[in-house]
């Protein structure tokens, strides 16, 4: 068998040509198989379940079980193609026990109150501004809030939406998401049609240029973190407390939906998960909606149920309390 740095060569190539993947993707791969090859070159047969075992243990002593858990699926998905290729006889992991516990952890939202005080400082700035140049970037500003909001597309994918990607004529967006998974969707609310054909006007030079939807003042692609530093901005200018990140609005936009009884599918489809259980999480921090189910629809609202005055007793002893 080749070397383990050849063979990771051509399957970074692989994933590149063949799968496709984005160079994000790509770059966490190369860091995570790198890791390995230099962790498991020190042992005399570095695929041998001692290696394995002892560089799998350094993972969970040095990272958060979801860390631990990308990179062991990169090590999976490498095996894998070595053993498809016939360069492996078998996947040396299959062989290996794997656990780890990761934590639920419940997607943080942003109040729809709070975000229609987002929108309203956003727009009111536009209002302010001054110069030209700040009238520009304040109509950009407005129409990535609008757009993250109204799709609940990813950062990155709002950032590498392409010229071609909007249709203005359908009002839809094209957007390209993991593993070069692609999903369509529509754009109905008037002002966001407004707040991104706006955009488009004012930077029509720098968008046909480019080549990319949003671009920053140089002419570029706008970057994640310069919208990271614009929601900051505007978060200040508001006044609100609550720490927002633009993952945050995709958040919102499945919780607000699913409060709305919109089908938990439809929701899977838009953010563009390719399981449901990924979608279920929203479920979990839905629970207003569930409390006013509860409180207007459950059949105990319409049983009139007569009641049988009581001598009064005494208070009940909380029997939960721990005894002394």
């Amino acid at each position: 068998m080749e070397s383990l740095e050849i063979l990771k060569k051509n399957y970074l190539l692989h994933c590149k040509t063949q799968k496709e993947l984005n160079e994000k993707t790509l770059k966490a791969y190369r860091i995570d198989l790198t890791q390995f090859i230099d962790f498991v070159s020190e042992f005399e047969t570095p695929l041998s379940k001692e290696s394995l075992t002892s560089y799998l243990a350094s993972l969970h002593a040095q990272y958060q079980p979801k860390t631990t858990k990308r990179k062991i699926a990169s090590l999976k998905a490498f095996f894998h193609y070595l053993e498809y290729e016939e360069l492996l006889e078998q996947n040396p992991l299959n062989k290996i026990h794997l656990s780890y516990r990761e934590p639920k952890r419940l997607p943080k939202t942003i109040p729809a109150s709070t975000i229609q005080l987002f929108l309203n400082t956003v727009y009111h700035t536009s209002q302010q501004t001054a110069s030209p140049c700040q009238k520009k970037s304040a109509l950009r500003d407005i129409a990535v809030i609008e757009l993250l909001f109204a799709t609940g597309m990813r950062i990155s994918e709002l950032c590498n939406l392409k010229i071609p990607d909007l249709d203005m004529e359908n009002f839809s967006v094209l957007i390209w998401g993991k593993g070069a998974k692609e999903r369509m969707i529509q754009i109905s609310h008037p002002e966001v049609i407004s707040a991104v054909s706006s955009y488009i006007n004012a930077f029509q030079k720098e968008i046909i240029a480019s080549g990319w939807l949003f671009v920053n003042r140089l002419g570029n692609r706008l970057s994640e973190q310069s919208v990271r530093f614009m929601i900051n901005k505007y978060v200040k200018r508001a006044g609100i407390t609550m720490h927002i990140t633009p993952h945050m609005f995709r958040h919102s936009f499945a919780t607000l939906l699913l409060e709305a009884d919109v089908d938990i599918r439809y929701i899977q489809n838009m953010l563009g998960h390719s399981s449901i259980t990924t979608t279920e999480l929203y479920t979990s921090v839905s629970m207003r909606k569930q409390k006013a189910i509860l409180t207007q629809k459950h059949p105990r609202n319409t049983m009139e149920v007569k009641r049988t005055p009581r001598a009064a007793q005494p208070a009940p002893s909380n029997a939960l309390q721990r005894q002394p």
